[in-house]
């Protein structure tokens, strides 16, 4: 455990596009001491209509797989850290590192592979640019047989080997498996990464920088200039990733959670931001608005079913789930009335089985009517400041339907810091729009 105050600090493709980038994050790190592990992503995008380079690698291992060349985008991966490199003024080769990835991946490694090299190179160049240790993840990030994170292990074996560096820097994205071969999180798992460091050392704060200043109340396609959330709390945080909300993997947040390290997002870009800080917990009155933010998601359908003395008949529920869970479907919300009952799934997932899983409803519950309505979106509403304070669900309903807008269901959480309601697709953008108003205009 380190003794003095540490920071993991995390950050992202857009923040290592390109040497002038790999600067700003340089003067970022070296202007505190404290900043001591430091988690790269692969250089993102570095203009409209550039191309990652994680792509690049999925493309190289496409490619390969199917016993084509990847000479040509090889080669392209290989420029972009050539410059970096030669931008920055660094007396580094990356020649063998490129040799042994391009053997690897023509020999028939696993995308997997491929994708977690576009960190591993960035790593080095980004540990030789700031003089720092480079530590390569696969040696100290487990994941078990089924390739989930083995946590215990991992926080076990990366504590101990960070007690030997002051200072370094570790890839995001990837680790390995029982035996040895490398393994990545899911698209964004850097965060990840940031987050089991940070755990890892006993972290004061893991800071996540990124190219926007904070966790913004709305989304901003769709809702103009969004105010940035000051505080959220990881419960917070976690409802409004679930329905969309994008700046930080959602899975990021429990490593940290377990020892109540805060998450600071900040912007590359702009240092000054004091940017969001993601607490694990916070007072409902230390908010300047009643809600912390919305988020929502198109693509849902619900499958309802009306029976009479339906809520006399014992198992029924349970029963219509057991036929979602055969196929393997998860549901999102269950609505309920005396005799009526519905499922909010995902639209894709009753793709090529909502014939079949219909009739299997029918033979399992025999409703008397059974019927599925696509076209439907999911609204949350979260807030701390929701609990306890009076007539939050009268301002969203309201809002909504001033709005012309119909809603077709509600569900509020035990915890009542969320709502949930559901409008039509075409409705969606005019109703996250009328709650925003109602709320922080």
């Amino acid at each position: 455990m380190q003794s003095s105050y540490v920071k993991t600090v995390k950050f992202g493709g857009s923040s290592l596009a390109d040497a002038t980038q790999f600067k700003k994050v340089a003067d970022i790190v070296l202007s505190d001491k404290t900043r001591k592990y430091v988690v790269p992503s692969a250089p993102g995008k570095r203009f409209d209509g550039d191309t990652k380079v994680t792509d690049m690698l999925y493309s190289c291992h496409t490619l390969a797989s199917s016993g084509k060349g990847i000479n040509e985008i090889f080669d392209k991966i290989k420029e972009r850290y050539n410059a970096i490199i030669a931008d920055l003024g660094l007396d580094l080769s990356l020649d063998g590192e490129f040799d042994a990835i391009y053997e690897n991946i023509t020999s028939g490694a696993d995308d997997s592979y491929a994708a977690s090299r576009g960190e591993y190179l960035n790593g080095m160049i980004l540990a030789a640019y700031l003089g720092f240790d480079f530590i390569d993840a696969a040696k100290c990030i487990f994941f078990t047989e089924n390739k989930q994170l083995d946590s215990e292990k991992t926080n076990s074996v990366l504590a101990k080997e960070l007690e030997k560096h002051e200072y370094a820097v570790i890839p995001g994205f990837y680790g390995s498996l029982p035996n040895g071969k490398v393994v990545t999180f899911s698209r964004g798992g850097s965060d990840i990464t940031g987050s089991v460091v940070a755990r890892a050392v006993q972290a004061d704060i893991y800071e996540n920088w990124t190219d926007v200043s904070g966790f913004l109340m709305a989304d901003p396609r769709i809702v103009k200039n969004p105010k940035t959330i000051d505080v959220i709390t990881y419960h917070e945080l976690r409802e409004l990733a679930y329905m969309g909300a994008t700046v930080l993997h959602e899975d990021a947040i429990f490593p940290v959670r377990l020892s109540g390290i805060p998450i600071n997002i900040r912007n590359t870009n702009r240092p000054d931001d004091a940017g969001t800080m993601i607490v694990a917990k916070a007072d409902k009155d230390d908010t300047k608005n009643l809600i912390t933010g919305i988020a929502g998601r198109r693509g849902f359908s619900a499958i309802s079913l009306e029976k009479d003395m339906m809520n006399s008949e014992i198992g029924f529920g349970r029963r219509l789930l057991s036929v979602l869970e055969n196929h393997s479907i998860p549901f999102e919300h269950l609505p309920s009335g005396i005799d009526t009952m519905s499922a909010i799934v995902s639209t894709h997932e009753l793709e090529g089985c909502r014939s079949e899983i219909v009739h299997e409803i029918c033979l399992a519950c025999n409703p008397d009517t059974i019927y599925v309505e696509d076209g439907l979106a999911l609204i949350a509403v979260v807030g701390r400041g929701m609990v306890q304070s009076y007539g939050t669900a009268a301002r969203v309903f309201n809002a909504v339907a001033s709005a012309g807008i119909n809603i077709r269901m509600i569900d509020q959480g035990s915890s009542e810091f969320n709502i949930i309601l559901s409008v039509e697709e075409h409705d969606f953008e005019s109703a996250l729009k009328a709650i925003y108003n109602e709320f922080v205009r």
